[in-house]
């Protein structure tokens, strides 16, 4: 087992119908820029009446037919903000946790010790969050997830991640090994994932890499780390 092997996203999806939720972070192989991408799937209505809009460079989750909307608490949140030199990309309103948590002085684990995996027995779906700090022409990104300890949810385990940014490499979390019932949550470290130069063939690949029916929202942002300068593209099924 090669443990320093870079896979390919259409390696790590191959015939995986439902990932969940996913975050990559990484480095472009030219070295320049930081990229991170965030992405959605479905497989009930409710999860599949979503959207991602962006607002003043954050990111959020919002219905696409709002009187469909069934249970608006675990899949309207905001999914990308901006705290400072810190980008924040999570699954979930935790988003909110970590920026508030950075304001008053706490790290990026200190924030999240508050919060645990989501409360939607059985499949008790983990807290996925990514955070790039920008400083001095270059990066360093961490990122975490939070998990049941058991089938019954009574205890919550957590892992924080602190990467240095290496050209050409990502780390991939997601929140289920596959589809299931219930959806097994996803195990070990983030996965390395080789990541491209161009935002408009990262974005490509990643968006037909996923399960063509429960696939529902992607977002790519990439930022140049000598002029800090942003390009994002966006992708909704739902149009």
């Amino acid at each position: 087992m090669d443990i320093y092997k870079i896979s390919t996203i259409e390696e790590l999806l191959a015939d995986n119908t439902y990932p969940g939720r996913g975050i990559i972070i990484g480095k472009t192989p030219d070295g320049t820029k930081a990229m991170t991408a965030y992405f959605i799937m479905g497989r009930s209505a409710n999860s599949r009446n979503r959207i991602f809009t962006e607002k003043n460079g954050e990111v959020f989750t919002e219905p696409f037919d709002a009187g469909k909307v069934q249970d608006p608490s675990l899949i309207i949140y905001a999914a990308v903000r901006q705290y400072e030199n810190n980008l924040i990309v999570t699954n979930g309103n935790q988003t909110n946790t970590i920026y508030d948590g950075l304001k008053d002085g706490r790290c990026f684990t200190k924030a999240l010790e508050s919060r645990e995996f989501e409360p939607d027995g059985p499949n008790f779906t983990p807290r996925i969050s990514g955070m790039l700090t920008f400083e001095d022409g270059d990066f360093t990104y961490q990122m975490s997830i939070l998990k049941s300890a058991d089938a019954e949810g009574s205890a919550c385990n957590r892992f924080t991640y602190k990467y240095a940014p290496l050209s050409g490499l990502g780390h991939f979390l997601h929140t289920y090994v596959c589809d299931g019932n219930p959806i097994p949550t996803f195990q070990g470290e983030p996965e390395r994932i080789a990541v491209c130069d161009d935002i408009d063939e990262e974005t490509n690949r990643l968006w037909n890499a996923l399960n063509e029916q429960n696939r529902i929202s992607l977002y790519v942002r990439y930022v140049d780390l000598k002029t800090g300068a942003a390009e994002n593209r966006l992708v909704n099924k739902n149009k």
